[in-house]
């Protein structure tokens, strides 16, 4: 076996055919400047490679598809093994996915409760039990000695005809039955029964003493019973009887019980889902806060914001009429309208009239019309379903405990508690022995997350509430979990997200993948995971067409005379500010947080600054300064906040916000895409397009063919390519993989039609002007002052390697943050006044030197008069804010608290602060710029 991968002449993008043996076994990782290659190297090479060679291992069926796939553009890659990527994805976004259902723990629980779970009754809270032929046989003799009949009722599917029953009966080998307790031989039955139209018919099996030593000979009697009385089996004495039953049932009520499988502990199966949230936990209900959303809004100027739609005048008509009949002033505002008005109105009926809450209900029985649908949904809330209370299972499957706790109890609890309730669960011997197995694997996964710093989510938490970098770090436990040995694992990045605390825990989970027989690809920033890496490939020098060059290969510790080296060795440092701005002026005050684990923080904030919200993850920062701050922000500076509460979305409570009457508006930069097809791209995002397709148009030929720039739209008709719209590619549905985009067939890629490409600038169509990086767009626009303008601000965040054309759906989370960031700069530019910008890890991908030129790009928002509120954890971001907000200590419910507040020199200071302990280490650093 190889003892490396070799890539041969890899090309991929700006990859300029280089050739790179990569350690088998170890972990190599991957970095250079943003844009430099990295992955392309990582992923569009090696994952694409080990992809398509894990197909060929696969039936015919699957091969067929690699005639489809795009392959990389590489010579050859040499010893590649099948890969598996652990990228910064967006997280799955369907409620029934939680972060129990994606980790394989809930698969557990649910066979854990299924194998031991101790059933109660749902009716009167009883022990349901389920009788076996030996239980069975030993409650008989405890009822004491004496002769018994084991015997059971003829099942209604054997009564056929009289005759036909009583020879169905001789041919199985009975010759007795009971009838109103009196015993018959079936040779002897009156010709007046008729054991069809017979109420009861009781058959016996065996008559015997309930004697101890009659143990065997009784259970004999009762399985045949179960057997053929369809489960039933009953003991008749002359003092009474005794039933006993094969399904579960309530011993003291005898309320049927259910069947206890996995399936009946899974919201995602119609066996355990709740009948009425249909495994959801919640239910859509009309809400009144979004039918009539401003009280102090009157009937006139239309309160009940349903029927302000156009098509419902006649509707506002008679809803004013009926409020004058009712006897009030359809002009004065709804909260001061008498109560029994606005019952009536929202929920009654009087002549032609219908309340809107009746009316929205009407309207359900045309749902299958989407616009009816959209319509009805923004009045809609999820809320709590009233008969599971967001447990999302059946009442049967709640009723069953291990350990004195149902299902929902447990999927409730952090991963962190689930270690302790699983070390701490005693069960009996036999329960023991079939638990020990699941136990040890659901305790392997709950490891494992606590190992990648999610020890503070909750089971039954959404994956669609994730952070990319969470939904990564579960993806690489999982990966743990699988247990290969042999593969090449890809990662983009895993450190996103997570404090200096967990990095340590994070590189020993590598090492585990490594040890285990793989082979660890990680692309990679922080210093702390390279220094932690076996084998460090650096590419560059620079970005883009500056790119794309192998610059170094070896051992970390060896590395010299390259970008990174010279942080590593610590030539090249980020230097703490020698004057930071002051931080006694005007401020903004939140008193009273409140929301998740936030229980009413306090926090300042000092109006021209740069501010750093710390913490371990989970500790709250992103409620803080999203759900809280963000959100009261919007409501007070534009009236109303943006969050989609009908689709779950949370609005935090403050006590009281000070200080925001300074601000003009409220900007979050975060990391949501840009676009999500191919047709998004940096130059149209910034409004830079528009001045390009203005050229174009300007052209001699352009002109003489009567073009405009709406000719050079991929966008709409006219000069775009009809077979793709424009797109340049087209998606090819992969069945059981990843869908793909390949080429289009008819435009080649270029995205226009032919002849529209015979119009050109500079010897170039609008194609390859699409093709160019922003750093040579530049270089050509030089004098189109609004056009380079536009372009320079991309280049001030670190985006010059971007080309123009570059598809959004191919940019990271950071390139997609800091294009927000170049178009804020440039709408700065345009506007006056004070705006608070709020941003989350904004040093997402990218080298610690690019991180130099974010920190110059917040300063000057900072120094333009506004102020920078960050999310971060990259040290050098910390130690050059002006005001630090640590919030923990912990994450989840031991978080939500403010640890420390002030410089970064005191929060160094704070001994309960973990920031403060990897700050204090950064303050004390010589700092070289």
């Amino acid at each position: 076996m190889n003892s490396v991968i070799r890539v041969v002449n890899a090309r991929q993008h700006n990859l300029r055919g280089i050739t790179v043996d990569i350690p088998r076994r170890m972990i190599t990782v991957v970095t250079g400047p943003s844009g430099s290659g990295k992955s392309s190297l990582a992923f569009d090479t090696l994952y694409a490679e080990g992809q398509r060679r894990y197909i060929e291992s696969l039936s015919t069926y699957a091969k067929q598809f690699l005639e489809r796939m795009p392959k990389p553009l590489v010579d050859r890659v040499e010893g590649i093994a099948p890969a598996v990527a652990i990228e910064q994805q967006a997280p799955a976004m369907s409620s029934r996915s939680t972060v129990g259902t994606a980790t394989e723990i809930a698969d557990h629980l649910r066979l854990l409760w299924a194998r031991v779970g101790e059933p109660f009754c749902t009716n009167c809270g009883g022990p349901v039990r389920r009788d076996t032929p030996q239980s069975s046989a030993d409650a008989v003799i405890a009822a004491g000695p004496g002769r018994v009949q084991i015997a059971f009722p003829l099942p209604a599917t054997a009564r056929v005809t009289h005759a036909g029953t009583v020879e169905n009966l001789r041919a199985l080998g009975f010759v007795r039955v009971l009838l109103d307790g009196t015993p018959w031989h079936l040779d002897e039955l009156p010709a007046t029964v008729d054991l069809v139209a017979r109420g009861e018919v009781l058959v016996i099996v065996d008559r015997l003493s309930s004697d101890p030593g009659q143990s065997g000979r009784l259970a004999e009697a009762i399985a045949t019973a179960f057997e053929e009385g369809e489960g039933i089996a009953l003991a008749v004495r002359d003092s009474g009887r005794l039933r006993f039953t094969e399904f579960p049932a309530c011993s003291v009520c005898d309320t049927p019980g259910a069947v206890l499988t996995p399936a009946l502990f899974s919201f995602n199966n119609p066996r355990g889902a709740c009948p009425v949230c249909n495994g959801f936990g919640a239910t859509l209900e009309y809400d009144l806060s979004l039918i009539v959303p401003d009280p102090d809004t009157s009937l006139d100027d239309g309160a009940i914001d349903p029927w302000t739609k156009p098509r419902y005048e006649a509707r506002r008509r008679l809803l004013s009429a009926t409020a004058r009949k009712l006897g009030a002033d359809p002009g004065q505002p709804w909260r001061t309208l008498p109560e029994v008005v606005r019952d009536t109105l929202l929920h009654g009926k009087t002549g032609r009239f219908t309340g809107i809450f009746p009316f929205l209900e009407a309207l359900e029985g045309k749902r299958y019309k989407q616009y009816i649908r959209v319509f009805l949904r923004q009045y809609q809330l999820a809320k709590e379903c009233r008969a599971c209370h967001g447990a999302r299972l059946k009442p049967e499957a709640l009723a069953v405990r291990v350990g004195d706790k149902s299902i929902a109890d447990v999927t409730g609890y952090t991963i962190d508690d689930l270690a302790g309730w699983l070390a701490a669960l005693t069960l009996s011997g036999s329960a023991r022995q079939l638990a020990d197995l699941i136990i040890a694997e659901a305790n392997a996964r709950v490891d494992y997350l606590r190992d990648v710093g999610l020890g503070y989510l909750t089971l039954d938490r959404q994956t669609r509430t994730l952070s990319g970098g969470e939904a990564q770090r579960i993806a690489l436990a999982n990966a743990l979990g699988s247990r290969l040995v042999d593969a090449l694992y890809v990662l983009d990045e895993p450190s996103i997200g997570l404090h200096p605390r967990d990095t340590d825990r994070l590189l020993a989970l590598l090492r585990r993948l490594r040890d285990l027989g793989n082979t660890v690809v990680v692309v990679e920033h922080d210093l702390s995971a390279i220094r932690g890496a076996d084998w460090m490939l650096e590419l560059g020098p620079g970005a883009g067409e500056h790119g794309g060059r192998l610059v170094y290969s070896g051992e970390v510790n060896a590395a010299r005379g390259t970008l990174t080296a010279a942080y590593l060795a610590g030539e090249k440092r980020i230097g703490i500010p020698s004057l930071r701005r002051p931080v006694d002026g005007p401020r903004i005050a939140v008193r009273g947080g409140r929301l998740h684990n936030l229980g009413g923080v306090d926090v300042d904030i000092p109006l021209g600054t740069l501010t750093v919200i710390t913490g371990v993850s989970g500790s709250g920062k992103s409620t803080l300064v999203y759900d809280i701050l963000y959100r009261q922000l919007e409501r007070r500076l534009e009236g109303e906040h943006s969050a989609k509460t009908h689709l779950g979305e949370s609005v935090g409570d403050v006590t009281s916000l000070d200080g925001w009457q300074l601000l003009t508006g409220v900007v979050l930069v975060d990391q949501t895409p840009i676009g999500r097809t191919p047709r998004s791209n940096p130059v149209t995002y910034i409004k830079a397009y528009d001045d390009i397709r203005e050229l174009f148009a300007k052209q001699p030929l352009a002109r003489q063919r009567k073009y405009t720039a709406t000719t050079f739209s991929f966008n709409v008709k006219g000069g775009r390519c009809e077979a793709c719209e424009g797109a340049g590619q087209t998606k090819i549905e992969m069945v059981f993989l990843a869908d793909v985009y390949v080429p289009c067939e008819v435009c080649g890629g270029t995205r226009f039609k032919r002849e529209v490409l015979d119009v050109r600038i500079q010897g170039c169509n609008i194609h390859d002007v699409l093709q160019w990086s922003v750093d040579e767009a530049i270089r050509r626009f030089r004098h189109q002052a609004k056009l380079g303008s536009a372009l320079w601000q991309l280049q001030q965040v670190g985006l010059g390697y971007l080309r123009l054309g570059q598809a959004a759906t191919t940019l990271s989370g950071g390139e997609a943050q800091r294009l927000k960031i170049a178009r804020e700069l440039l709408s700065a530019q345009k506007r006056s006044g004070r705006k608070l910008y709020l941003l989350d890890e904004p040093t997402t991908g990218l080298h610690i030197d690019d991180v130099r030129v974010l920190i110059s790009v917040l300063d000057k928002l900072v120094d333009a008069g506004h102020t920078v509120v960050v999310i971060e954890h990259h040290m050098d971001v910390i130690k050059r804010a002006d005001w630090v907000i640590d919030l923990g200590p912990e994450a989840g419910p031991n978080g939500g608290r403010v640890v420390a507040m002030g410089r970064p020199e005191e929060i160094a200071k704070v001994k309960a602060s973990h920031t403060g302990r990897y700050l204090s280490a950064a303050l004390s650093e010589p700092h070289p710029e």
